[in-house]
This record gives structure tokens, sequence and C-alpha cells, in this order.
């Protein structure tokens, strides 16, 4: 006799623990999460930045991100665990001259008017908060290595709630908060078909063979999403393409002085930030021609960081941080599910019945996902809360057209 369940979550990253923990706020409903990991992290939150910030060129995905961070922020409280692994690590983020004066001001402006506090830092301001940081406007030489006369005179935008959170450790805190409101978590447990009738999910298969009967079934399964829409025949109509990430992590020497923001280096094309209570900085790229490796397998990708790429970017990185000294140099690949159409989640009812999408994410899922988990459990509840974002889930549609962009990159 088939095991039988309410709701199936497919997919135990960030994305999906936060789905099954807001239905479960919501309804009494039997809930099982499948993933077919042998532990934690082994998709992309396990190599997720975990970067907190709020600016988007949209005002929607602002008050999205308002949210997510929001829910991080008040980690203990979102969760409802005691005594929490992940905390909030609070560092600002920094955009480095990436617009005009008048520009950097007016986004102030904005941003301020969607409820998130941001300033304007001239040169001097800048070197006085974060003495380590170069303020210079003009892009590192990266073919030749030759260094430049540095030009500042920039205006810079800070977001001062900005931050970040372990990955992991968030990881294992929304494991912790699921099974403590009975959600069944599992893992080392590969769904292989799906069963549906009259346009009506039924139930899945496992790897196992054992099968789970279930009313309504979510894929949150990033990397992995086309895999499960191939298993229930359904046309996400969306390319959603496995792709690889690289990250660089060194030692921060003793010469690195001062407070270390998370910082978008636009002329640079990096972005960074300090991790390990401050010990170590990471460095990744904004640029679109980064985002661009498809991986044909989620379960067989390079998990190194190219050596090429490292060199840029730590080339970069110390044009912006001038006293920086290369220890400790290593790196890692993960995975982004990359939406080639818009680089946004898409998010909503499939055309089957009871078979719901959140995936997409493009970079952008770890500091979404309490927003995100929320918005689709309205939807497969048909139950609101008080504290739901306050963004129509048409927004992100899995029926929308394609959001209007300038640049398709992480940054969006």
């Amino acid at each position: 006799m088939a095991e039988t369940a309410d709701i199936i979550v497919v997919g135990a990253g960030i994305i999906g623990l936060n789905t099954a923990f807001q239905i479960a706020l919501r309804t009494q409903a039997r809930i099982v999460v499948l993933d077919k990991g042998k532990g934690p992290g082994e998709g992309s939150t396990g190599a997720s930045s975990a970067v907190c910030r709020f600016k988007y060129s949209y005002d929607e995905m602002v008050l999205l991100a308002k949210h997510g961070v929001g829910a991080y922020q008040q980690w203990a409280d979102y969760t409802k665990l005691k005594d929490p692994r992940a905390q909030f690590h609070k560092h600002g983020m920094l955009w480095l001259a990436n617009a005009s004066a008048v520009q950097t001001e007016s986004e102030a402006e904005r941003l301020a008017g969607l409820g998130i506090r941001a300033t304007v830092l001239d040169d001097q301001e800048l070197r006085t908060r974060f003495p380590s940081l170069n303020p210079c406007l003009l892009p590192p030489d990266l073919e030749t290595g030759e260094p430049h006369d540095c030009s500042g005179g920039g205006r810079h935008l800070l977001e001062l709630d900005a931050g970040y959170v372990d990955p992991m450790d968030a990881l294992q805190d929304m494991i912790d908060a699921c099974r403590k409101r009975g959600i069944s978590v599992r893992f080392n447990t590969a769904v292989v078909d799906v069963e549906i009738r009259s346009n009506r999910v039924v139930s899945v298969s496992l790897a196992d063979g054992s099968v789970i009967a279930c009313d309504a079934l979510i894929n949150a399964a990033g990397p992995w999403c086309n895999r499960l829409a191939e298993m229930a025949g359904y046309a996400l109509n969306w390319s959603l393409k496995p792709t690889r990430i690289q990250v660089v992590h060194l030692d921060r020497p003793a010469e690195v002085v001062g407070d270390i923001p998370i910082t978008c280096d636009v002329p640079g094309g990096i972005y960074f930030r300090t991790q390990n209570r401050g010990q170590q900085l990471i460095v990744g790229s904004i640029l679109e021609e980064d985002e661009q490796e498809e991986v044909a397998d989620p379960d067989n990708f390079a998990r190194y960081v190219d050596d090429d790429y490292a060199r840029l970017k730590l080339h970069a990185l110390q044009h912006r941080i001038p006293s920086l000294t290369y220890r400790g140099v290593q790196g890692y690949s993960g995975l982004y599910t990359v939406n080639r159409e818009d680089v946004h989640p898409v998010i909503g009812e499939s055309e089957i019945e009871r078979l719901f999408v959140v995936n997409g994410c493009s970079g952008h899922g770890f500091k979404l996902a309490p927003a995100l988990g929320a918005v689709l459990a309205a939807l497969v509840t048909k139950a609101g809360r008080e504290d739901d974002p306050l963004v129509s889930p048409q927004f992100l549609a899995l029926t929308r057209k394609s959001i209007t962009l300038s640049e398709k990159s992480v940054l969006a």
C-alpha cells in the first residue's frame, strides 16, 4: 500500500524547505520533502555566497528581498527555533560607482521610499568608513595586469542593513524548523517518476521502488527542475539552465584593516565579502559573461575554480583592496539555475493541476527564499498571512511575459 502525503516538495534546498515551512504555518497538511542528495547542501544552497541585499531593478524584487532578508535578520523569530545556528552578519552592501551622482542619489531615494535604509558616500567618506577600500572609478587592466593612476570622484551607494548568512547553518536550521513542525524531510530519496491522471498529480515513485500518493506536488528541485518537469510531462516554457558559477576564497591578511562591506565593484566586475568571522574573503563575478557555462548534468560538473578565472578576479580584488596579499587561495564552483529569458524566478501552478513550481532563481534564491516560500505557500493553500510579501504573485508567475532588463546578470 502506497504511503500518502497531502503535499510533496521535491528539493530540500533553502527554497524547498522555506516553502514547506510556510505551508505548515498555514495548514495541518501532511508535508513530505524529498531530496536525492545524501545530505544537506549538495545543490545550489551549499555553494551559495548568501549575500542578503535589497537593490534590484524592479520595486517588486526590492520588496521580496526586504521580506526575505528580514527573515534572516530575525532568524530565531522566523524559524521558531530557540537557539538557531545561523546568524545575520550585517556589514552593509556597497555599490561602488555604478552610476552617475544623480542616478546614485535617485536610487537611494527610491530605496528609502520602499523602506530600505541607504546612504550615499563620497570618496573621503568611503575611505573613512572602509579604510582598506580604493574608491577608484577606473577598471583594472585584466589583460596585462599593468597598474594605472587611480581616479576617484564617484558617489557610492551603501545599503546600511545588508549582510550575509552562512548558507549551511541556515539550511540546517530550516531542516530543524520543518521537522519541529512535523514535516518529514528525507535525503537520499530520489524521485524517478510522477504519475498524472486526468491532468492532476497523483503520486511520485522513488528510486527504492516505493510510491507516495499526494494531493499536490511542488518542484523546488533547483538545477534538477527540468528532470522533474520531464517526468511529469508538463512544459515549463522557460529556458532554465543549470549554470556553473565560480567563487574564489582566500585568507584575509592583517594588512587589510577595518570593516569590509559586501561590495559590488562595478568597474572591476566583481563582488566580494568577508566570511569566517572576518578571517577570509570570498570573491565572485557580477558579469553576465561569467554566467554562461551551462551544465548538461547537474550531478557531474567541475567543482573547482579555473586558474584563469581566479587570476582575473584576484587581480580585480587587489585593485580594490591595495593592501591585499594572496594567502590560502582556494575556490569552488556551484550551480545557479539561470532563467535565460529574464534571470528572475518563475513561480506558480503548472498546466497540470496541483503541480506547482518555484524554479529558475538565477542566483537570487537564497535571499528571496523566505519570501518565495510565502508566495507559493499562499497559492498552494489559498491561505494568506498578514506578514506575506506585498507583491502580487503575478509578477513572477509561470504564465507571465519576460521581464524587460538592460542586462541579464545576477545583479538584475
